[in-house]
């Protein structure tokens, strides 16, 4: 489970404007229509092309738990591609994102200074250069880890450091043991 890349997926899912299939015969038929046949779909979700047909004919109605998380997850990567793209667009040009988790939050700053780690819950609207670097990140295929770092480096310096206005000497903050983590558009 990816927390980063599925938290920014989610936040991107609230723009859909059109529920996406919910019962296992309307997303396979989604699924048989946009990638054009029932082979590829049986490749895809790794099950026989006749179970596929079955499913499309309505006689399966009802798929097992990991087939049905499969395709649900399917389905979701390929609903709405158009409105997915204006959302991205839209948080990494104009309107940001906003962060929101619960989390132990730490720096490193210069001796004399308190740099002890503790459970902070932040809201936190992150302007829309840190929105395309997260969805840059995530598109090209950017480890937990990667995007983890992305979000501390824009917590830092929207959050710590306030935009420039405060704690200019502070040089790293630290984004671990994650309760909550949540995005928004």
């Amino acid at each position: 489970m990816s927390l980063f890349g599925d938290g920014l997926d989610a936040a991107v899912h609230k723009a859909f404007t059109r529920p996406a299939p919910k019962s296992a015969p309307a997303q396979m038929r989604y699924l048989v229509k946009q990638l054009k046949g029932t082979k590829a779909v049986a490749q895809m979700l790794r099950i026989s092309q006749r179970t596929v047909e079955r499913y499309v004919k309505d006689q399966i109605k009802k798929p097992r738990p990991d087939l049905a998380a499969r395709l649900e997850r399917e389905v979701k990567a390929r609903w709405q591609p158009q409105i997915r793209a204006k959302a991205r667009q839209r948080a990494a040009t104009t309107g940001g994102i906003v962060i929101d988790t619960r989390a132990r939050l730490g720096y490193t700053a210069p001796i004399g200074s308190t740099d002890q780690d503790r459970i902070r819950h932040l809201t936190v609207a992150l302007p829309p250069q840190y929105a395309a670097r997260l969805f840059e990140a995530q598109e090209q295929g950017a480890t937990e880890q990667r995007l983890q770092e992305l979000a501390a480096e824009a917590l830092k310096e929207v959050y710590f450091q306030d935009g420039g206005r405060r704690a200019g000497s502070l040089e790293e903050v630290r984004f671990t043991d994650i309760e909550h983590l949540e995005f928004d558009l």
